[in-house]
């Protein structure tokens, strides 16, 4: 009874952490500039009044956020460069197992692996969207 208890104890928390997650996860997404910029000040305001931090204390961090801001900016392209080729890297380790497995399935096994793996993908998707991640960009 206790383990049972335990285990919806713990469910229910889960759940409550994934709930919390996605709608900051939402939040994120939104990219408003007035919005962030706002979220700024409001995170900065906090600061200030936890750490009885004084004005230029307040510009210093300010102008550390703006520098860190423009070095992702910065590294923005290359970072995107990496992915895709990351990606590109991954896509080809792929076909070459699919390549593979053809050669080692029969023509009928290699169809029916296919449709289980496209099953999975589908499920997969579905789970996603569910856990609202369906604004995902989508793939290029």
């Amino acid at each position: 009874m206790k383990k049972v208890f335990l285990s919806a104890a713990f469910v229910a928390i889960g759940t409550f952490a994934m709930a919390q997650q996605n709608s900051q996860m939402k939040d994120m997404k939104m990219k408003d500039p007035a919005k962030m910029e706002q979220r700024r000040a409001d995170h900065m305001e906090k600061m200030q009044s936890e750490l009885n931090l004084s004005t230029a204390q307040v510009a210093q961090i300010k102008a550390l956020q703006d520098k860190k801001m423009a070095e992702r900016k910065a590294n923005a392209p290359q970072m995107q460069a990496e992915r895709k080729a990351k990606m590109e890297q991954m896509k080809a380790k792929n076909e070459q197992w699919n390549a593979e497995m053809k050669q080692i399935l029969t023509p009928d096994q290699y169809t029916k692996w296919q449709s289980k793996k496209q099953e999975k993908m589908q499920d997969r998707k579905e789970k996603m969207m569910k856990r609202g991640m369906h604004d995902m960009p989508a793939k290029n």
